[in-house]
């Protein structure tokens, strides 16, 4: 039994988000760098590329990276929104911890059955 069939999606889920959130912060982080340009991941689309056809998984989510586009563009080239990046990265904190808590359950119950309580 791989480790797909005992947590499900919910294992790539928790690697997209993880890599997710590490993307949303250099946004924040280069908020006012010039020329900087805002990069986002498509979640259902790394999600798609993790969990391979085989079940393997691994798979590269460089194809699920894409650059955000502003609704205001700053004269000096940075695409960086802070208020979308702060949200973008408020929702996806709140969906790891999500993952995190249901997998932690998950492995809880796999403690106990083990133990045969």
């Amino acid at each position: 039994m791989g480790s797909n069939n005992i947590f499900g999606v919910h294992g790539a889920a928790l690697q997209v988000r993880s890599q997710r959130m590490g993307v949303l912060a250099s946004n924040i982080a280069n908020a006012s760098t010039p020329g900087y340009k805002a990069r986002d991941i498509d979640f259902r689309e790394a999600l798609s590329a993790i969990e391979s056809p085989d079940g393997i998984g691994g798979g590269s989510i460089d194809g699920a990276m894409k650059y955000r586009v502003p609704l205001q563009p700053s004269l000096d080239g940075n695409t960086v929104e802070l208020a979308t990046e702060q949200t973008a990265f408020a929702e996806n904190a709140v969906a790891y911890q999500t993952t995190l808590a249901f997998l932690n359950g998950r492995i809880d119950t796999l403690k106990r059955a083990l133990k045969g309580e």
